[in-house]
């Protein structure tokens, strides 16, 4: 296989009761990963009740990225193959000098996600397939401790959490239009696969228009032809 070969690409992502809806924000970063890439790959839907689809990785989680005959499993992982596997095409990084900072935003963005779970969370129960949904309480309910109705109770201060959370994010992009300089990369995606968990299975308004935030989420959903912007949202 050459590393012009984009053949044998097959992508395994976590979907709701629509099998069309990919929310889960560490696939985003991948999608967004491939589509800067221009890599064509087979999408698989996975729900959370089926994890046999997802075995031949030897873990339980998504995403999972079979290229040929190697799987590669973490979107960090995942990103770092493509960067590997395919140089000639556009490069997720644009130096490898910028690997171990994107790494760091990549690790941020994971820090914010509990505030925005606790905004979104009923709305993720609502898009997952019925088969899925007592697993899915019963976990996130013994994770946290109480009723998924009481981790959300208080909507308004957890989103005025969530929007504290994004403080570093808006203070990098008050004077540059995306987080890697003057065209998204990587770390553009990491941060952003944030607002596509939450854009596919919400109606909440996580930012203000005049956030700086907002014209850098409007820049990424528009990129590659409205890729994100295109992509199934729970009915």
């Amino acid at each position: 296989m050459t590393a012009n070969d984009t053949s044998g690409l097959t992508l395994y992502e976590l979907a709701g009761a629509d099998p069309e809806l990919r929310f889960s924000p560490f696939c985003w970063k991948v999608r967004m990963a491939l589509v800067h890439k221009g890599l064509e790959v087979e999408h698989v839907p996975v729900r959370f009740a089926e994890k046999e689809t997802i075995a031949f990785s030897g873990q339980r989680l998504v995403p999972v990225l079979r290229d040929g005959e190697q799987v590669v499993t973490d979107s960090w992982r995942i990103a770092l193959h493509l960067e590997e596997r395919f140089p000639d095409r556009p490069s997720l990084f644009s130096d490898p000098a910028t690997i171990p900072l994107t790494q760091f935003v990549n690790a941020w963005t994971d820090s914010v996600l509990p505030y925005l779970l606790r905004v979104i969370l009923l709305d993720v129960y609502n898009s997952i397939h019925e088969s899925d949904r007592e697993y899915f309480r019963s976990s996130r309910e013994k994770r946290f401790g109480m009723r998924l109705e009481a981790f959300v109770a208080d909507k308004d201060a957890n989103l005025a959490h969530f929007q504290k959370a994004l403080n570093p994010l808006r203070t990098i992009l008050t004077d540059r239009d995306f987080v890697a300089g003057d065209a998204p990369a990587y770390a553009d995606y990491c941060a952003f696969s944030m607002f596509m968990w939450a854009r596919g299975v919400s109606q909440t308004e996580l930012l203000p228009p005049d956030d700086p935030i907002f014209a850098w989420r409007e820049h990424l959903l528009n990129a590659f032809d409205g890729f994100a912007r295109k992509a199934p949202r729970r009915r």
